[in-house]
């Protein structure tokens, strides 16, 4: 019998003892990748206006003011704007209010009838320098007269204080040729054509467009000022 035990103590005492597993830490998880930023291709408009002094190139805010963009689109299309003038110049009012305006100033039977008012407070526009509005008496009247504003002129817009509550329509801004916009302001003024508030704001000789026409989005067009910031 004891020599029983000691043979199995003796067996007990040979027999290895596996090593306790080794655990491992977890593995880490992987870095995820920079998300890529969707780019959403410009599908805006743009239009050349060739004129007498040069070349003016404008992007039209179809989807935020889609009435008035696609009425100035119409012209364009037809070629109704060709031979239409650049014919005011606001130097009269000082540095704080520049603006050209053009349009008809012809046979009134190339206009398109008036277009639906859309206030800047609906189109989340803004009549900042550069900015492309529509011209007009009263809202609702407008054809096919426009300005192109060379400084900012907030006053037109429908929220400004002490305003009509409508403003000027904003459908656009100028990308390029700027500086055919500052030569047609400075070019020279009548000193007696026009009625009212236009007396010494009326081009002599009023510049000629051309041509307009759909032109592709220039390279390096600027991000511009007219859509307000959230």
């Amino acid at each position: 019998m004891l020599t029983l035990l000691a043979a199995l103590a003796l067996a007990a005492q040979s027999t290895p003892v596996p090593p306790q597993a080794t655990q491992l830490p977890p593995p880490v998880p992987p870095v995820p990748a920079p998300a890529t930023p969707v780019v959403e291709a410009d599908t805006r408009p743009y239009v050349a206006l060739v004129t007498d002094l040069g070349t003016i190139t404008v992007r039209v805010e179809d989807k935020r003011a889609p009435v008035t963009a696609a009425n100035f689109l119409r012209y364009v299309d037809a070629k109704r704007l060709d031979g239409f003038k650049f014919y005011r110049s606001t130097k009269s009012w000082g540095p704080a209010n520049q603006l050209i305006q053009a349009g008809n100033r012809g046979d009134a039977r190339l206009n398109f009838p008036p277009i639906a008012h859309e206030p800047t407070t609906t189109t989340g526009l803004t009549n900042c320098k550069g900015a492309l509005s529509m011209a007009r008496l009263n809202p609702g009247d407008a054809t096919s007269d426009f300005f192109l504003l060379l400084s900012d002129i907030k006053g037109f817009d429908a929220d400004a204080v002490g305003g009509d509550g409508a403003g000027f329509a904003v459908f656009g801004e100028m990308v390029a040729g700027a500086e055919v916009a500052e030569a047609i302001f400075n070019a020279p003024i009548s000193p007696t054509a026009g009625e009212g508030v236009m007396v010494g704001q009326m081009l002599e000789p009023q510049v000629t467009i051309k041509t307009a026409r759909r032109v592709p989005a220039p390279a390096g067009a600027p991000q511009g000022c007219v859509v307000k910031a959230p």
